[in-house]
């Protein structure tokens, strides 16, 4: 067996470990489930090279096979289980061996079940009562109100050492002229003329609030926000060159009731509770650990920006400052 297969074998059964399914690498299909050792362990029905099977965990693994009668598994039945739960001990060993336990790969899926066993377990959704959950509505309403939102459409003619301010300025111009003839040319235009970032798209940037988009200057948004539906702007200069805005659509602010947003709520404040959860555990680790940075590393290191989530704070990030680190999955419901 060679060591990527291995590192499948084991990221399966890790993965089946925290209750993700089966795979196509080898975990068992009755059930595809793997039991973490149990505290207490109880009978010791087989060991490998030193380490021991208990019955508890043969029961756990035992109660998720189907028998074969439908009423209760056979001895022979018994045995496969027992087969399984011997062969993880093996594959267990193999790894470390390996040293598969530094694979990325298994300490993120290594790093999710502990988290899952020493913080997540803590927090349930019964937790927080109606009468929490309102008063928290209550005190972040406007976290959950949909903003005003204009749907821009944009032209940008960049200003670069071939084509000079004035140039620049001359063919958004002439765009514009286009346009206020037959507004109905804005696609096409900016699929073929603008130098946006939403050129692919007709120039289409999407609904946005008034309070901006990542990357997008705020002045479009100010200028757009300016519009009536189907109006079109001048042309005017960002850092970026000079645009033509069109407002095609607006929404507007949508205040929701407790009742309606409910839900949200709970995830919201039940995120904060895990946020605070994790930073408390990770901080007891770093009180007993030795750990060195090389900071001034750092500045050398390009790095290509992720994007913005689309509903910051309504669903628990896979990353950032506080938070768990980037690839671990939130906790399922409970």
């Amino acid at each position: 067996m060679n060591k990527m297969t291995l590192t499948t074998l084991v990221v399966g059964t890790l993965l089946a470990a925290q209750g993700c399914g089966g795979n196509e690498a080898g975990v068992p299909a009755d059930g595809g489930k793997v039991s973490a050792p149990s505290a207490d362990a109880g009978e010791t029905l087989a060991t490998v090279n030193g380490l021991k099977v208990g019955s508890e965990d043969f029961k756990a693994a035992a109660a998720r096979k189907v028998p074969a009668d439908g009423k209760a598994l056979s001895l022979d039945e018994k045995k496969d289980v027992l087969k399984r739960l011997v062969d993880e001990k093996l594959l267990y060993q193999a790894a470390l061996k390996e040293g598969l336990d530094k694979d990325p790969k298994v300490q993120k899926v290594m790093v999710n079940t502990l988290l899952r066993e020493a913080v997540y377990a803590k927090v349930k959704n019964s937790d927080f009562t109606d009468e929490v959950l309102q008063g928290y509505f209550d005190e972040n309403q406007d976290d959950f109100v949909v903003p005003e939102k204009v749907q821009i459409k944009r032209i940008l003619v960049k200003v670069t050492d071939d084509r000079p301010d004035d140039k620049a300025k001359a063919e958004a111009e002439r765009l514009h002229g286009k346009l206020a003839k037959d507004a109905s040319q804005f696609k096409d235009l900016a699929s073929n003329h603008s130098e946006g970032p939403y050129k692919r798209r007709g120039g289409d940037v999407g609904f946005v609030p008034a309070d901006g988009k990542p990357g997008l200057d705020k002045t479009i948004v100010d200028e757009a926000f300016k519009l009536s539906v189907g109006e079109l702007s001048g042309v005017f200069k960002t850092d970026e060159g000079y645009n033509i805005v069109l407002a095609a659509n607006k929404r507007d602010k949508v205040e929701r009731t407790f009742q309606q947003m409910k839900g949200s709520v709970l995830r919201k404040i039940k995120n904060e509770k895990l946020k605070s959860l994790y930073e408390g555990y990770v901080d007891g680790l770093r009180e007993g650990a030795s750990i060195a940075t090389e900071d001034t590393k750092l500045d050398g290191i390009e790095v290509e920006p992720a994007r913005a989530p689309k509903h910051p704070g309504m669903r628990m990030p896979s990353g950032g400052p506080g938070m768990m680190p980037a690839g671990l999955k939130p906790p399922t419901k409970k």
